[in-house]
């Protein structure tokens, strides 16, 4: 009996535990799992554990290796010569390598030498800071030293006020040797000031290390050129955008073949994020959002054959695919993760068509977690299109009950909402704190056809808003959704969303939170650093008056100009060093509630960018999310 009892203790215990749900400080105590590379002898995936330390305000990363056909993990004390070195030339004797360099007088000191206490800084043209930071007159050059003299290090840039990697986030993707090491492949964008600020014309440039000049390969394309590579056969491949000044134009994969330059993916109504070659130089594989998720795509390289050129879906899934690391065998090793589910490193078997889990990071933190259901919804919009609208239930959800309900608005606006593991836009954390979340692939997104993706330029309060409210109004004819419970949240330009649906929504919502969103386009356009963007999307400036693009974003899609109808509460987020959208922006918007009498509270990070990412304000911030739902929902 004694052992009956304590069995039956032991059951009811693992049941309790099974029921935990999701809080924002089991979520920031994830590991947060990032693929390294297989090992040279083919046998391990090398990885790395960031794990948030809240107390003291920093992550401690930790390195591993496994077995590519899965085992036991073994801590690593070092990774050094365990992963080939893409930036190892092919006869082993130079490394490539970047350093910021100073080029430009920007600082008083530097054109007053004698007076080194002034503070002023002194710029001719636009991109005089750039993301969260200022320019200081460095830019990142790329450099080759021999392997065993670090200090013998040669610019391949030299004088030059350009950036290669690319500023804000470029790393060692923007520059590749040649297969016989006698050159440098790199990626810059050969611009300064405000034509830099215009345009999104980088090209890959040629550095032959003998003669020390330099070509542009690229000369003819207005657009992105980026992502340099070569095949196994020594073709150069690269990613390509057509249009000059949109960043969210189709991404193409470009070979250059006997000179001619083949886009493999010209026929394919889809817009590349990645891609690898095949070991025989056969195949390119690729990564790509596809119906609100991110999959694997092959596509076949004909070279002088007359074979058709033809792309496949490779999988197919409730997930998202994030990072190609490398081949073992007949399987794939890749990055994945679920809205329930951070990232973990899976083998895929191109033959069988199946998956395992090679790490278990987080395994024993979702054991314990009552997960929420995510299901797909495809909704018609108002010009007779269907639209997908992932819809994620609470845990334990109970459909005879009433559940407040968020609509999520993603921001970009070109950005997949895919099944991506956010640590700040969490869908499982949401629905944990008993939320229904509705987060429509309203127009603008990848993954549902170039056409759909590029229907959101110049028309960012047109078409989209009215997917917005589609998809809140179809979801709400649910008796679990309790209507007179509805929020609208989202950033950037979900923030921006937020503040339009404001003055339009006809009282459907009774809470809005927006993070670092477009408050005022006039004033964004004045104050942004990347002109490209808000040039693009809006069709021009504000003082065109001949440009009925741009008259018509400035007046009819302007948050700005429906404050006279805002009526509900607002909670705005801003952060202090966000040169995309800039402080302006959130602090227009509280002034403007605040000065109406709406109920509204502004949430400033002084030292965060357009993201954040210093735990213990994370933390502040899921915290100050939650209770304002509390509060006004």
């Amino acid at each position: 009996m004694k052992k009956i009892l304590l069995l039956t203790l032991s059951i009811m215990g693992l049941s309790a535990a099974a029921q935990q749900t999701m809080t924002p400080e089991m979520l920031w105590s994830l590991g947060r799992v990032s693929a390294v590379g297989i090992s040279k002898d083919g046998k391990s995936v090398i990885y790395k554990v960031s794990i948030p330390q809240v107390g003291e305000n920093k992550s401690d990363a930790k390195f591993y290796s496994i077995p590519v056909n899965g085992g036991t993990a073994t801590p690593l004390e070092k990774t050094d010569g365990l992963v080939a070195d893409r930036n190892l030339s092919a006869d082993g004797k130079w490394l490539l390598e970047s350093k910021e360099i100073k080029v430009e007088k920007v600082n008083g000191s530097d054109y007053y030498p004698e007076l080194q206490k002034s503070t002023v800084q002194i710029y001719d043209g636009l991109d005089y800071r750039h993301w969260d930071t200022w320019n200081n007159g460095t830019h990142n050059h790329v450099g080759y030293h021999p392997v065993d003299k670090k200090d013998n290090w040669t610019d391949v840039m030299p004088n030059e006020p350009f950036d290669s990697p690319q500023k804000p986030f470029g790393g060692d993707e923007d520059y590749i040797w040649s297969p016989d090491g006698k050159s440098i492949v790199y990626v810059s964008k050969k611009l300064s000031g405000t034509a830099y600020a215009l345009s999104t014309d980088t090209n890959l440039y040629e550095y032959n290390i003998e003669s020390k000049k330099t070509v542009n390969l690229t000369p003819d394309n207005a657009g992105y050129d980026m992502n340099p590579s070569y095949s196994p056969q020594g073709y150069l491949t690269w990613t390509r955008m057509k249009e000059a000044g949109n960043e969210s134009d189709k991404n193409d994969i470009i070979v250059r073949f006997n000179g001619i330059d083949m886009n493999l993916t010209a026929n394919w109504d889809g817009t590349v994020d990645a891609f690898t070659w095949s070991a025989d130089g056969k195949k390119v594989y690729f990564l790509a959002p596809v119906d609100g998720t991110k999959q694997l795509f092959e596509v076949n390289f004909p070279g002088r054959t007359k074979i058709a050129i033809t792309v496949q879906q490779l999988t197919d899934g409730v997930f998202d695919i994030n990072h190609i690391t490398g081949f073992s065998g007949d399987n794939v090793i890749v990055e994945r993760t679920d809205m329930n589910h951070a990232s973990e490193i899976y083998s895929y078997s191109l033959k069988k068509k199946t998956w395992k889990q090679l790490t278990h990071v987080n395994d024993a933190v979702y054991s314990k977690l009552a997960l929420s259901k995510t299901e797909r919804r495809y909704v018609t919009t108002t010009d007779g299109k269907k639209m997908l609208v992932w819809v994620v239930l609470p845990p334990n959800f109970d459909a005879k009950k009433k559940y407040p309900t968020l609509l999520y608005c993603q921001g970009g606006p070109q950005s997949a909402l895919s099944q991506f593991y956010s640590f700040r836009w969490n869908f499982q954390l949401m629905a944990a704190q008993g939320y229904i979340v509705v987060a429509p692939n309203r127009r603008g997104m990848p993954g549902h056809g170039v056409e759909w993706n590029a229907a959101i330029s110049k028309d960012w309060g047109g078409q989209v808003m009215n997917d917005y409210l589609s998809a809140i109004d179809d979801v709400s004819k649910e008796a679990y959704v309790d209507k007179a419970r509805l929020g609208a949240v989202g950033a950037s330009y979900g923030g921006y969303s937020v503040f339009y649906l404001a003055g339009i929504h006809n009282n459907r919502f009774k809470s809005f939170i927006a993070h670092d969103g477009v408050f005022n386009l006039q004033s964004m356009y004045g104050t942004t650093e990347e002109m490209f963007f808000t040039h693009h999307e809006n069709g021009g400036a504000y003082w065109e008056k001949d440009n009925a693009d741009a008259q018509k974003a400035y007046s009819q899609f302007n948050p700005i100009n429906f404050v006279d109808k805002w009526n509900t509460p607002i909670l705005i987020i801003q952060g202090g060093v966000d040169f995309r959208v800039p402080v302006g922006q959130g602090q227009e918007a509280f002034q403007a509630a605040q000065l109406r009498g709406i109920k509204s509270r502004f949430l400033y990070f002084p030292d965060e960018n357009h993201w954040v990412l210093k735990p213990q304000n994370a933390m502040i911030w899921q915290r100050e999310f939650f209770k304002w739902l509390k509060e006004t929902l």
